[in-house]
């Protein structure tokens, strides 16, 4: 087996994963083949995946983050407060917007400069941002705009097909962010960072500015998350994006990423994106399984990665 098929089995595993509980759903519940359900895999889910297409870039670098979830709640909350006072939408997303791209540069440079762990930092940015959120408000405040309601309302009918705002904008995260990863030398140089850190710094590849701007776009993408979490449900809440940064990573691993770094596809995020967003919807249709089996399922494919990936890394070793 030649060394770029077998670093595709992973991406293949998925698409096949995918493939399996998609026509196995199809068959079991009516209407699971519907137009409609294919777009709610994207627009419900439109959170999730702009955090993972994030995550999956600081995951290439051999990083991680844990603040996105807590990004996401903030940037939810103070939307909503900002326009219910008198701030124009465009103004208030473009502050959220500064303000994540803010934290994830202030904590790419404490990881980069001053060589402390990706984890640590980056939870302490999660109660940092989950403290703010409940600091601005602790319960649900709603958006009474009309600009707003023109965005949760708006749908771009193709056919058969009408795409809600939200499916619109992780679509284009999902591109912009797979053109970034994939077709330019900011995208090799994290895979060659998260691959071998000293060999990049040898190579004289940017590593310092290359992991700032990782965790840059990651939490701008989070604070981008949180304003399509407001347009989705009307509203901003502290605790939304509560555990999604555990789900993200599990999305990006699926997805057939190499935890440690140096490795992965963008495709495979989002094919990791639709097995989640397939099999929470199956469990809609059944009705009768509690939504815990979203968590049990997942937990197993997660599992079943992380063995392959081990097995993969240990086969390109014994050949090395």
């Amino acid at each position: 087996m030649s060394p770029r098929l077998r670093q595709r089995i992973p991406l293949l595993a998925t698409a096949g994963i995918f493939l399996v509980l998609f026509i196995g759903a199809g068959l079991l519940y009516e209407g699971f083949f519907s137009p409609r359900v294919a777009v709610n895999l994207l627009a419900d889910n439109a959170v999730l995946g702009i955090v993972a297409t994030g995550m999956t870039l600081v995951i290439f670098t051999g990083g991680i983050d844990l603040s996105v979830g807590a990004v996401v709640g903030f940037t939810s909350i103070l939307t909503a407060t900002l326009i219910k006072h008198g701030v124009h939408p465009a103004a208030a997303a473009a502050a959220v917007l500064a303000i994540g791209a803010g934290l994830g540069a202030g904590m790419g440079t404490l990881i980069h400069v001053f060589r402390l762990p990706a984890f640590l930092i980056t939870l302490a940015g999660m109660f940092l941002a989950r403290g703010g959120a409940f600091w601005i408000s602790t319960e649900s405040t709603g958006i009474n705009h009309a600009g707003w309601t023109g965005l949760s309302s708006f749908e771009l009918v193709l056919g058969p097909v009408a795409l809600p705002t939200t499916a619109l904008i992780v679509l284009g995260v999902l591109v912009i962010g797979y053109v970034l990863a994939h077709h330019t030398r900011f995208g090799r140089n994290l895979l060659a960072v998260g691959g071998n850190e000293n060999s990049a710094l040898l190579m004289g590849l940017p590593v310092g500015p290359t992991k700032i701007a990782a965790y840059t776009l990651n939490s701008t993408l989070a604070a981008l998350a949180g304003l399509v979490a407001t347009i989705y449900t009307g509203s901003g809440n502290p605790s939304t994006g509560s555990g999604l940064e555990l789900d993200a990573i599990a999305v990006v691993v699926i997805g057939g990423t190499l935890l440690a770094g140096g490795r992965g596809h963008m495709a495979g995020t989002l094919l990791g994106l639709l097995v989640f967003g397939t099999i929470q919807t199956a469990m809609l249709f059944d009705g009768r399984l509690s939504s815990w089996w979203i968590r049990i399922v997942v937990g197993l494919l997660l599992l079943a990665f992380i063995l392959l990936q081990r097995a993969l890394l240990r086969g390109a070793g014994k050949r090395a």
